[in-house]
């Protein structure tokens, strides 16, 4: 098995990359911006795990370059990890709008652009997975980080459709909804620490829903609940809290 992680050097993409190494023996393809920082990450999962694993620069935002990128993979995956992401600060993105297209440039247009590269290749092969990292964020706007939830919000539903479209040609997407999560990301964030988990904890999850053959996994379960009481708390109600 081989699978192609793209966000390699981010906190999430890393654990489940090596959660793929010690569990399935699987030959890595990692992908990221900060090749520097990646190599050795790289290095160190090969020599863990005696696979091979290869370290390539991606960028999402470099939409133009991405059927380029897949193209020239010295191998084709049999699966595809999307865990980059961009979070921003949600007072400083209403005073900035670069900001606010980076967060849609990265979180969904990106997304969207190297997810379609992939599912023609898998669609035409009739075979592989795609794991995608979503957020609970984008299962309701709140004033605390609408931004990043609509961005969000759209990859959901963008990859429910993908699902569906996949579904003919024996292809399955998981979407992977986390909750509070100890990443780079997430640094310096207010999380609630019997909610929080770590990285690893998060990949353990995502794994198991995988073998599973789930479509979308609340991670840790406990979000499951949490965010049904988001979605459904009446909007009258809704707007005075203080999420």
């Amino acid at each position: 098995m081989l699978v192609l992680v793209l966000g390699g050097n981010s906190d999430l993409g890393l654990a489940l990359a090596e959660e793929f190494a010690a569990r399935e023996k699987a030959d890595l393809i990692l992908a990221s911006r900060d090749l520097a920082a990646l190599v050795p990450k790289g290095q160190t999962l090969a020599r863990t795990y005696g696979v091979s694993v290869c370290e390539l620069y991606f960028d999402a935002c470099d939409f133009s370059s991405h059927k380029a990128f897949y193209d020239s993979l010295p191998q084709k995956p049999d699966g595809v990890v999307l865990a980059f992401g961009l979070l921003p600060n949600q007072k400083t993105a209403q005073d900035d709008f670069d900001l606010v297209r980076r967060t849609f440039a990265v979180n969904l247009v990106g997304a969207a652009s190297i997810l379609e590269i992939a599912a023609k290749d898998f669609e035409t092969r009739k075979s592989g997975f795609f794991i995608v990292y979503s957020s609970a964020a984008g299962e309701r706007g709140r004033k605390s980080n609408y931004v990043y939830g609509a961005a969000k919000a759209g990859l959901t539903a963008y990859l429910s459709g993908l699902r569906h479209r996949l579904h003919a040609s024996g292809v399955r997407l998981l979407t992977v909804i986390p909750g509070f999560a100890r990443t780079k990301m997430t640094t310096g964030l207010k999380l609630a620490g019997p909610l929080c988990a770590s990285p690893q904890t998060v990949a353990h999850h995502v794994w198991k829903a995988w073998k599973k053959g789930r479509d979308v996994a609340y991670v840790t379960p406990v979000w499951r609940p949490i965010l049904w009481l988001v979605r459904n708390l009446p909007e009258a109600l809704f707007k005075r809290t203080g999420l």
